[in-house]
């Protein structure tokens, strides 16, 4: 019966007809469930009542209480065809002149003596203040007035007023009968409130903490449902078949080590070990902080499928990034007895229709490569595993190109990015994690320091010094050129991240132009700049250089933020360290300390005076000078700048944290702690009810959410 009520349709409802229904369509509005669950996008706070010789502000809306003065008057604008209703009130203070433009409706309902609660814009006119059309509502000593007013996003043909009096008719109609599918000892353990209340206070919030109340169960249960779904969606992928790897002794990879597996790598290996023996494919993320030791995981993995008789293939992003890839991994598994080869773009045409060939008839065991893998010819005969290194850099149809090639088979991506576990939980909620929490031993640790500009020529003389010894250094600058007006305006998201007002925001140092200055300085060192606006081919050939020793310093943008592994450098330099944040900083120092030399990064502030640096910038440079562990960074940076850095801006994976939902009220950030909280309490109902069986509505809830275009209704 409740869900006959909530499908009936808004032109039920009084004042709706085609054309408000219309308007209700382009909001995805077609049934009073739909009213109510469309969440207001904001809330007026008219409960803070002040006098009016209180109010400094012109520019935002007041609540004030005054009573009529003076009659309403009506005054006829013949020139602009317009009407005019003025009337006085006063409230201890001060007293006001209330104007509203043709609304001559109105004059009755200010009776002199009444006393209203207005809320508007109050401007001073010299002794006296002003308002220009305040909404208002009667105000009584012993009925106290609702604090907080919802306020609803809008769409050509709709005003406040009408979705306000649309809800609390959908609401009267639906009255008790709405469903509530979170089972009920989830919803104790949790300490929310039913689903009811939720609805009935997020639309007409009876205090802030009954508000409180309301999001957090709302909340709670968009995530629960999604966690479901994505739990439901693996479990699918899960039941087709994939080739069981039980030939997985380690013994002999362990011992062809030249060094000790930590105990956090060991723990990912059995993760992995354990998921390639069954006949589900796996699908797991290896997540950990640079130098962990990711990659002979990964080795791992590949040692089992191909002891097992199936071939595996390693995607990288770049060219350079796969030749380190084959480097490392070619030598141990090729030290193992396997046949390892590397498929790029630079790979001669005679040598390419080896490999395609090799991997048709089953002769090449592992195949490392770039999106060269996705060409046409590249077949596998018995595919075990894929394995994709930085996956977040490549687009959603090259990542499904290379499953539809090895359909099957067991799925493995690296992640070099450290985030907080409840953002895992959103970024990756259809993989199963392992996290690489240990760094190995000897991994040295890198110096860090913060400077100003008026440490420029001592600066200069270190990276002299570094390079004389034998190092290599990069400089990161965040901008290419020095009047490029995408990179060099101060955006308001970096405003509010940042603190840095334009006005007062240090000039941004270019990449071009200081690779001319550096190289002028240095005139006897070999110097170069890379940076994303070049060829794929240009740019990975400095880079190259760079890595083989041609080249001293390499000035770039963020371009060789991850990935990049070159032993002998030994000096990072970020310029306009202010304007970057914290994980993106401790990726960027992470490019150096991989080699045996002492290694240190300078964060130099753009200005010539720290003094100068915003406190929120100052304390993320602080912070990168004490702390050294990429997960607690990551925590940090998640408490001082919100979602950015981890769930926008980020190419097709901001779509995929939710696999295409869309959120009503929840956000996977903001809200991570509940996010947390619904995942686990998701994961324990499927735990005792995988199918859901036991709960039908909340499987038919979970199939609603996934599933996005809806145009009709019953």
């Amino acid at each position: 019966m409740a869900g006959s009520v909530l499908n009936t349709s808004v032109t039920k409802l009084k004042g709706v007809g085609p054309v408000k229904a219309a308007a209700y369509a382009k909001q995805g509005i077609f049934t009073a469930g739909d009213l109510l669950v469309n969440y207001p996008r904001a809330y007026e706070n008219r409960g803070n009542i002040e006098l009016l010789d209180e109010i400094t502000d012109p520019d935002i809306k007041h609540a004030v209480v005054l009573t009529v003065a003076t009659e309403p008057k009506g005054v006829r604008l013949r020139s602009r065809h317009m009407s005019m209703l003025k009337f006085k009130a006063y409230d201890d203070s001060g007293t006001a002149e209330i104007t509203f433009f043709n609304q001559d409706y109105l004059k009755d309902k200010f009776p002199l003596g009444s006393t209203f609660r207005f809320w508007g814009k109050v401007e001073r006119v010299g002794r006296h203040y002003a308002m220009s059309a305040p909404a208002f509502e009667p105000w009584y000593d012993d009925k106290p007035l609702r604090d907080l007013i919802p306020i609803y996003r809008l769409s050509e043909g709709l005003n406040q007023k009408q979705i306000t009096e649309n809800i609390a008719q959908a609401a009267a109609l639906c009255g008790q009968e709405i469903p509530d599918d979170l089972p009920n000892d989830i919803r104790i353990e949790n300490k929310l409130c039913t689903r009811t209340f939720a609805l009935k206070n997020i639309h007409n919030p009876e205090n802030f903490v009954s508000l409180a109340a309301a999001k957090k169960r709302l909340i709670f249960d968009e995530f629960f449902t999604f966690g479901l779904g994505m739990a439901l969606t693996r479990a699918k992928v899960k039941k087709s078949g994939a080739p069981e790897c039980r030939d997985n002794d380690l013994v002999p990879f362990s011992r062809s080590l030249p060094f000790p597996l930590t105990e956090a790598q060991k723990r990912a290996i059995r993760e992995i070990r354990a998921d390639m023996a069954t006949d589900s494919p796996m699908n797991r993320i290896l997540i950990g902080d640079v130098g962990c030791g990711k990659t002979v995981c990964a080795a791992a993995a590949v040692y089992i499928a191909v002891k097992s008789g199936y071939q595996a293939a390693l995607m990288a992003p770049t060219e350079i990034l796969a030749r380190q890839h084959y480097a490392d991994l070619s030598d141990i598994l090729g030290k193992l007895g396997y046949s390892v080869e590397l498929l790029i773009g630079a790979t001669s045409a005679s040598k390419k229709t080896k490999i395609k060939a090799a991997l048709t008839d089953g002769t090449l065991d592992f195949v490392i490569g770039t999106q060269a893998l996705l060409s046409d010819g590249v077949e596998f005969a018995r595919p075990g595993l894929i394995v994709t290194d930085e996956q977040h850099r490549f687009g959603v149809m090259q990542r499904a190109t290379l499953s539809e090639k090895s359909k099957n088979a067991h799925t493995l991506v690296m992640s070099a990015t450290p985030i907080p576990r409840s953002l895992a939980l959103a970024f990756y909620g259809d993989l199963d994690m392992s996290v690489i929490d240990e760094m190995p031993p000897g991994r040295q640790r890198v110096d860090t320091f913060y400077v100003d500009g008026s440490y420029r020529a001592r600066l200069e003389g270190f990276i002299d010094k570094n390079v004389r010894e034998g190092g290599q250094v990069y400089i990161v600058c965040p901008a290419v050129e020095e009047k490029e007006s995408a990179d060099d305006e101060v955006t308001l998201d970096e405003m509010l991240e940042t603190g840095i007002i334009p006005d007062t925001a240090p000039p941004l140092k270019a990449a071009v132009k200081y690779a001319e200055e550096i190289q002028a300085r240095f005139p006897e060192f070999k110097v170069e700049f890379v940076h994303g606006k070049l060829k794929s081919r240009d740019k990975e050939a400095i880079m190259a250089r760079f890595a083989a020793g041609k080249t001293q310093i390499l000035v770039s943008t963020t371009v060789i933020e991850v990935g990049v592994n070159v032993p002998n450098a030994c000096l990072m330099i970020v310029e306009n360290a202010e304007r970057f944040g914290l994980s993106q900083l401790h990726q960027l120092r992470g490019r150096v300390g991989r080699g045996k030399r002492k290694s240190y990064c300078v964060l130099v502030y753009g200005g010539d005076d720290l003094a100068l640096c915003s406190e929120n910038a100052k304390e993320r440079l602080e912070t990168m000078k004490t702390c050294y562990d990429g997960f607690a960074i990551a925590e940090k940076d998640l408490a001082m700048r919100g979602p950015g850095d981890f769930l926008r801006g980020n190419g097709d994976d901001t779509v995929r944290q939710s696999g295409g939902v869309k959120f009503k009220i929840a956000d996977m950030c903001d809200d991570a702690g509940i996010l947390t909280a619904a995942f686990v309490a998701s994961k324990k109902l499927l735990e005792e009810d995988p199918e859901l069986s036991n709960h039908p509505e909340l499987r038919d809830t979970v199939t609603s959410m996934f599933t996005l275009d809806r145009t009709t209704v019953n």
